[in-house]
């Protein structure tokens, strides 16, 4: 059973191997500072059906640039769970009448903020101030092809929401494997698992709300979201294409 620390709590240590496409994840949670209570969790996540899902792998470039840039890396990454988050509920209220719909996305919601809290512990453990910091051009990009009439405006909304998390499973998995850091590393392993499901999930969904299969639209941004994803960007963000400076 997967325990989420409440906001007292916060992860002391990750033990992990890292091989290919699987990982085998092991998570310590330590409760306050007395470390009196632990829970082990023990993980192996498959991501090859990410790299099949998504239209294109993270450039090298872009690597090169999170590894010149690891504080704002970590601010957009706070960004994007907690934005993530809001998404999430905003779905919820918007939708009231699918009842898989809101089950899904509460956990969701739930495991979003975890890792909004926890990013933001890691960012002070570095000594590294929140800053605010506008977003880039990735989700616009994206939602810009959004249809406008119902059902089919939230079913875009779904398989987007499908293609960014699945872009962040597959740069986490990229970034544990490069970052000279192994508390980053470890934490970046750590965290594929819940958005390999989180992808599943919202494609999951976009599915169920169709009346007709959704390939074509998924296709179609897949498309969308490996040009943003592999172009010149003018701007380095979690999800940028490769910046303009490398």
């Amino acid at each position: 059973m997967l325990i989420y620390p409440t906001k007292s709590q916060y992860l002391n240590k990750f033990y992990l191997s890292y091989s290919a496409n699987v990982i085998d994840t092991t998570m310590t949670i330590s409760t306050d500072a007395s470390l009196s209570q632990q829970a082990i969790i023990t993980s192996t996540t498959d991501i090859s059906h990410i790299h099949k899902f998504l239209g294109a792998r993270t450039p090298k470039d872009w690597l090169t640039a999170a590894l010149d840039n690891i504080p704002l890396l970590l601010q957009d990454h706070a960004n994007c769970e907690k934005k993530a988050a809001g998404t999430a509920m905003n779905l919820i209220f918007r939708y009231e009448f699918h009842q898989d719909l809101q089950l899904k996305l509460a956990q969701l919601i739930r495991e979003e903020m975890l890792h909004y809290e926890q990013v933001i512990g890691i960012m002070n453990e570095r000594g590294q101030a929140w800053s605010h910091l506008p977003a880039g051009r990735y989700a616009k990009g994206l939602l810009k092809h959004k249809r406008t009439y119902e059902p089919a405006a939230m079913i875009d909304v779904l398989i987007i929401g499908a293609f960014i998390e699945a872009r962040s499973c597959e740069r986490f998995a990229a970034l544990a494997d490069v970052i000279d850091d192994s508390r980053l590393a470890k934490y970046y392993r750590y965290l594929l698992k819940s958005e390999s499901r989180h992808y599943e999930d919202y494609l999951a969904l976009a599915a169920s709300l169709s009346d007709t299969p959704i390939d074509e639209r998924v296709a179609f941004f897949r498309q969308a979201e490996a040009e943003l994803i592999t172009t010149v960007d003018e701007e380095f963000r979690f999800h940028s294409g490769v910046p303009v400076a490398y």
